[in-house]
């Protein structure tokens, strides 16, 4: 991705779960931003990259990451001067919820991401005694976070992908319609066929991802 668009990638690793359940991903998503702000020998980084332009970006499970490390950083968008969030790009974002959707019933038994084996994942990530409709899992229980209200003020965008052989596809959907409903700047490309993040596994999908981040890129810098 680095090679294709005029971008620094910066990625991280997180403390996994059982052993460290939510939100310690999104906690060690958060230190990545003081720790680009604060490393001394990052100095090349900052004559190469343009600080006032940085996304955050994830896929699957790094894309569930990146939604909740935003809400974190929106609210101290002033201490990580001189980082300018612009935006979160949420590639296949791994969100669920206790009510089964169309799409999951479809694709029960999906070969990439079957039903039980999220189930379970879910059941090891989120903290003990809640279900899917907690926040980590389900954005949009509860009619979503108010803190999209201070995003919103502060004029990120939103890039939500996925493709309808995906069972998440009906979530994210719902995602993106939720987020206009809230007068944010959103837009969600969704393609026919293939399966959970298909384009980190099929060299033609990625191509055709980057793509739509380049046409995207000068939507973001257009607004």
């Amino acid at each position: 991705m680095a090679a294709d668009i005029p971008a620094i990638v910066v990625s991280f690793n997180y403390r996994l779960a059982p052993e460290h359940r939510l939100p310690a991903a999104y906690d060690d998503a958060v230190e990545v931003f003081q720790w680009i702000k604060n490393n001394s020998q990052l100095d090349w980084m900052r004559e190469c990259a343009d600080y006032n332009r940085c996304f955050i970006m994830g896929s699957s499970a790094g894309a569930n990451i990146a939604y909740h490390a935003g809400f974190r950083v929106s609210k101290e968008v002033d201490r990580l001067e001189p980082l300018k969030i612009k935006g979160l790009i949420l590639h296949h974002p791994f969100i669920g919820g206790t009510q089964r959707t169309e799409s999951e019933l479809r694709l029960v038994n999906d070969l990439h991401l079957p039903q039980s084996v999220s189930d379970l994942m879910w059941e090891l990530a989120l903290p003990i005694g809640v279900d899917r409709d907690h926040e980590y899992c389900n954005p949009m229980a509860n009619g979503g976070s108010k803190l999209w209200d201070k995003m919103r003020l502060l004029g990120w965008r939103v890039l939500v992908t996925g493709c309808n052989g995906d069972p998440t596809i009906d979530r994210q959907m719902e995602l993106v319609q939720m987020l206009r409903a809230k007068n944010v700047g959103i837009t969600g490309h969704f393609s026919e066929g293939g399966y959970h993040v298909v384009e980190l596994k099929e060299p033609s999908k990625f191509k055709a991802m980057l793509l739509v981040l380049k046409e995207e890129n000068s939507w973001f810098v257009e607004q």
